[in-house]
């Protein structure tokens, strides 16, 4: 079992910046996919950028340019930049992680954007 821990949420107003951190409390190397994905209220949930494959990262067009993933291995740790932050981009975002028959999702942490 991996835990998957996120933070660095919070209330920033409209084109300010946050860092998301999600902490594994195991190795992350291991996982095909690992990334995050956001929830607003009263919409579903959405992938906003993962890494896939090994080099290989999404993001969604909503966020493309603005948001940057990244990760540390040694630290069991993947990032998220979230620059030129909209109101648009309020959510609750979630870290999920998975590898094969296994599939792991962090308890979210609030983004809130004033305008």
């Amino acid at each position: 079992q991996v835990q998957l821990v996120e933070s660095g949420g919070g209330l920033v107003q409209a084109g300010g910046s946050l860092r998301l951190s999600c902490a594994a409390s195991g190795s992350i190397v291991g996982f095909s996919t690992m990334g995050w994905y956001r929830q607003a209220p009263g919409k579903q949930r959405e992938l906003v950028a993962t890494f896939y494959n090994p080099g290989d990262i999404y993001y969604s067009d909503s966020v493309k340019g603005r948001f940057t993933v990244s990760r540390d291995n040694a630290q069991n740790t993947v990032y998220l930049q979230m620059d030129s932050l909209e109101p648009t981009d309020t959510a609750v975002y979630y870290c999920r992680g998975r590898k094969p028959g296994q599939d792991y999702w962090g308890q979210g942490t609030q983004v809130t954007v004033s305008s």
